[in-house]
């Protein structure tokens, strides 16, 4: 069973692998691992109730930190509240959770090259053959596409189902099947000072005529993507994913 990281209650945490850990009320996570990269830290609301929780990210460039209100949901059940993060500009990130929150929050580091301790997550390759995998929560899709074109599918049943790709320049969000305040941004999104959203960043919604189903055409350079689950449990029951290689045959 996949488990986060508990620590001590007010204690700090090394947070240099990026795994998913739980970072409880007043205590802060910190990474010091940051390289010239491009990284979401995955923030979720796991308390019970319909409750609130206030974080704070704070980073190495003497900038005021961003406040993160993860949203809550009955049961758990809620989407990833998402910070994006540009290595180049901080090369130290931190979570704190709000002494006045009713809870912690259950939090991970994403990249091409994080978390590079998996615990607690689900981590396999993702094929280029176009078969459908299961996209639950908590998993990390990692391929290296080779010079040429690709076709990825993603495909869910859910309203606002989310994901994220990363590569080597950019960070792209997609949405499957959103309603209509999703259609070009979502508020669960959030950057972290320095990040340049118009250079590093993209978000991509499924189409009014297929919502459930985005297409999205992907160049490979011989070098690494990964996707990241960011929505919850339930809506991802039925969620999957598909690479198919467009090289032609020989």
């Amino acid at each position: 069973m996949n488990v986060a990281v508990k620590a001590d209650a007010m204690a700090t945490i090394n947070w240099n692998g990026g795994e998913r850990i739980f970072v409880d009320v007043g205590q802060t996570a910190t990474c010091t691992a940051l390289t010239n990269q491009l990284y979401a830290i995955f923030l979720y609301n796991e308390n019970g109730a319909d409750k609130d929780i206030k974080t704070n990210i704070t980073g190495s460039n003497q900038t005021a930190p961003v406040h993160v209100t993860v949203p809550g949901t009955t049961a758990g059940q809620g989407l990833a509240s998402i910070v994006l993060v540009d290595g180049s500009q901080s090369n130290s990130i931190s979570v704190n959770v709000d002494t006045t929150a009713p809870a912690g929050v259950d939090a991970w580091i994403g990249s091409l090259s994080m978390p590079t301790d998996t615990s607690g997550l689900i981590n396999q390759p993702l094929p280029p053959d176009g078969q459908q995998q299961s996209f639950n929560k908590y998993c990390r899709y990692y391929a290296v596409p080779a010079s040429h074109w690709y076709n990825l599918t993603l495909e869910s049943s859910i309203n606002q189902f989310f994901s994220v790709q990363f590569t080597q320049n950019l960070v792209t969000v997609f949405c499957v099947n959103p309603t209509q305040s999703s259609m070009k941004s979502s508020p669960y999104i959030h950057f972290f000072t320095g990040f340049d959203k118009d250079a590093n960043y993209d978000y991509v919604a499924a189409t009014q005529g297929t919502p459930q189903i985005i297409q999205y055409e992907l160049q490979g350079n011989g070098l690494q993507t990964v996707w990241m689950n960011a929505d919850s449990r339930q809506d991802s029951s039925t969620a999957t994913i598909a690479l198919a290689t467009l090289q032609a045959k020989k």
